[in-house]
């Protein structure tokens, strides 16, 4: 833990394979959800924490809850995990975790910054017509 109860999580995320699938034999899709969570910056306080099992029942619920037939209450226990999970901004901020700044971009090409100077205006996507035209 860090200074008033928070902890920093690295914003490069997680380091090293996926855990061992803890539940029967996983789906496709739930694999590549698997894989892809264990990377996550969240996913280092998972492993201290020993939730491999409470992730792989977020990663089957999720799967389920993407098919277009999927009832309301397996969307709802989705957003339960999201935010229990801290992969919600209100489960972030209800566990005390925040993400390193990324440290390997130069401060001044953010890719904030850079999103600001591609994208024009409204000011700028104003066309001036002269008096007399138009219509």
């Amino acid at each position: 833990m860090e200074k008033g109860g928070w902890r920093t999580l690295p914003a490069e995320g997680r380091e090293g394979d996926a855990p061992e699938w803890p539940l029967t034999t996983p789906a496709d899709r739930e694999l590549d959800l698997w894989d892809d969570l264990w990377s996550k910056p969240q996913a280092v306080a998972w492993e201290d924490m020993g939730q491999e099992l409470e992730v792989a029942l977020f990663v089957r619920t999720l799967a389920e809850a993407e098919r277009t037939d999927a009832r309301v209450d397996v969307k709802k226990m989705v957003r339960s995990y999201l935010d229990s999970l801290g992969l919600s901004v209100a489960g972030m901020n209800r566990n005390r975790w925040k993400i390193a700044p990324a440290t390997d971009e130069p401060a001044a090409a953010s890719p904030e910054s850079a999103a600001r100077v591609l994208r024009p205006s409204a000011r700028d996507r104003l066309k001036v017509v002269p008096s007399g035209e138009g219509g």
